[in-house]
């Protein structure tokens, strides 16, 4: 680190990949013109409009981080997919980097850099995280908030407790601060399901659209078995007592290597006296009464003595069941 600075804006840059703010430098005891003649003499880079560093060459991702949060100043917190990225939910980083500042604040807009103004900044910051970012819970919500459909509602929330980031009770809590909230109702019961094993916005719907909604038996979920070389590995959802199970795959591509995994899953399923259903996204998302009358007629078949209901006016159900 530079000799340049002074030791305590020397300790700021270290913790900052090397990034400091002009707000920072003169707390530190340089004046306003010392700050100009270095930046004018290149010893200070500017990253952003007050934003400088000393190191030399293209700023790292951890340095890009805190340059833009340095800029957008007092209260401002990664949030978004930018917390999301920092707190383990998402796998990659965007290129838009998201800040939330407290409401009343405003800050020039930026290339690369998204801001949103929200009047929970001060209470959303995760406790001791460096750079400043969104809690695990008020990241989530914030997504849902953005999200442009309610899979991709789906789609953060269970990714969130399959991942053992967050739990049922801290998630609902933060619901209860959130006075204006898109999907409310269905994020608890989403929370709700996801807390119980729903693991991906598939899962969630057989469980929602094709089991409740028709009146179902309820099976386990995400259970655990051997498999035959003895690793361990879980099965979507099992019918116990009728010895079915259903294996869900959202992936739009089913690669080679991925059939011959899932084919031997389902001859262990069979060895150990189980009939395997398998449904991707179609069979679920978009022919969930069908999907429901077929998963009906093989457990009835194994002993099931009750009847699948329809889930609204018109549904084939009981027709393709034979009621």
């Amino acid at each position: 680190m530079s000799s340049e600075l002074p030791p305590t804006l020397r300790e700021l840059a270290r913790v900052q990949h090397g990034v400091f703010s002009r707000r920072q430098a003169l707390r530190a005891g340089l004046t306003g013109d010392l700050v100009r003649s270095r930046v004018r003499r290149r010893t200070w880079r500017p990253l952003l409009p007050g934003v400088y560093t000393v190191l030399t060459g293209a700023p790292g991702r951890s340095a890009q981080l805190w340059a833009a949060v340095l800029y957008a100043g007092p209260g401002a917190l990664l949030s978004h997919e930018t917390a999301a990225e920092l707190n383990g939910l998402a796998d990659k980083p965007t290129e838009q980097i998201h800040l939330s500042i407290p409401g009343q604040r405003r800050v020039a807009k930026r290339p690369g850099i998204s801001i949103h103004r929200s009047d929970r900044a001060l209470d959303a910051a995760q406790g001791h995280a460096y750079p400043p970012r969104t809690s695990i819970e008020e990241t989530v919500l914030d997504l849902t908030q953005t999200a442009a459909t309610f899979d991709d509602v789906c789609g953060w929330v269970t990714r969130a407790f399959a991942r053992d980031l967050i739990d049922e009770a801290s998630l609902l809590a933060a619901i209860t601060q959130r006075t204006k909230l898109r999907w409310r109702a269905d994020l608890r019961e989403l929370i709700v399901a996801a807390a119980s094993g729903d693991h991906s916005v598939l899962e969630f719907r057989y469980d929602r659209d094709v089991e409740r909604s028709h009146g179902l038996p309820q099976p386990g979920r995400q259970v655990p078995f051997t498999k035959p070389d003895g690793r361990r590995g879980r099965r979507d959802r099992v019918y116990e007592e009728y010895a079915v199970v259903v294996e869900l795959d959202g992936r739009a591509a089913h690669p080679e290597e991925s059939k011959w995994r899932d084919k031997a899953r389902d001859n262990a399923a069979a060895v150990a006296g189980r009939q395997t259903l398998r449904y991707g996204w179609t069979d679920v998302r978009h022919q969930p009464c069908a999907t429901a009358a077929q998963v009906a007629s093989v457990l009835r078949g194994h002993g099931w003595q009750g009847l699948p209901r329809p889930c609204s006016y018109g549904c084939p159900v009981p027709r393709l069941v034979g009621q």
